[in-house]
């Protein structure tokens, strides 16, 4: 059961994760038993209810994640702080003042199609780049989710610089 504590520091690590490297890992296991990681962009972070944490990614580029879920759903997120400026600030004192990065476990959902309003959040997350080509080929038609139903947070530590909750 992850608390209401851990959810806000958890989006915290994974809103940093975001800007400093503009995606996060996540990993599944193929049929074979092998491990394979993917990354997404799209994952957008929603409400905790009863529990567990909601979340969503658009799935357009994928092709080993939802192959994949066709016979183990089960996913783990990572989201690393990558900014420069984080870790030198750390370095230089010695700790991190803030979560460095964090483990989001869960099982994938079925994909679907997105809502109005994801569509949205996404589109403001990319509308920066609403002027560029890059836009219109990769972003512009995003149209299908895949939920992903967060089970359990866990904190990564990265030594004695590490803060402990």
């Amino acid at each position: 059961m992850i608390s209401e504590q851990q959810w806000q520091n958890a989006k915290g690590v994974c809103t940093a994760s975001l800007f400093s490297s503009l995606h996060y890992a996540i990993a599944s296991v193929d049929d074979k038993g092998l491990p394979h990681v993917t990354p997404i962009g799209s994952l957008m972070l929603g409400a905790l209810v009863n529990g567990q944490a909601q979340a969503c990614y658009f799935e357009r580029f994928t092709k080993q994640l939802p192959a994949n879920a066709k016979h183990n759903t089960s996913v783990c997120i990572l989201a690393v702080n990558s900014s420069k400026w984080f870790w030198f600030k750390s370095l230089l004192k010695g700790q991190f003042l803030h979560q460095p990065a964090v483990r989001l476990i869960g099982q994938l959902g079925p994909l679907r199609p997105a809502t109005d309003a994801e569509i949205q959040r996404w589109q403001r997350r990319v509308k920066l780049f609403c002027f560029s080509k890059g836009h219109k080929l990769m972003w512009q038609s995003m149209s299908h989710v895949r939920d992903i139903t967060i089970t359990e947070v866990k904190t990564v530590s990265i030594g004695r610089m590490t803060l402990q909750p």
